[in-house]
């Protein structure tokens, strides 16, 4: 799992039927002080985000079938967003 920010959302009218109905948003890895670590990607939502949240991002193949209560290897979803982070706090710091 990894913290992200969600920087936008994404569109498509052609897609695979597995992303028919769901979320798709932009994501930019953040490390636990909100300081971007990497390139943004695509991520499938199940928590309810919006752009300017700071998310947990299952990045795992086999957790993410379970999530969406699918069998089988032929699941194309890997990033999916499965929390909004309220608070990090780090020990002996205050909160960020």
């Amino acid at each position: 799992m990894m913290l992200g920010r969600v920087t936008g959302s994404m569109t498509s009218s052609a897609k695979h039927p597995a992303y028919e109905g769901k979320k798709v948003l932009i994501v930019q890895p953040i490390d636990e002080r909100g300081a971007p670590t990497g390139d943004e990607f695509l991520a499938v939502d199940k928590a309810q985000a919006g752009p300017g949240d700071t998310v947990l991002v299952l990045l795992e193949g086999n957790g993410v079938r379970q999530i969406f209560g699918m069998q089988g290897a032929a699941f194309p979803v890997l990033e999916t967003i499965v929390g909004v982070v309220d608070l990090v706090s780090l020990a002996g710091e205050g909160a960020t």
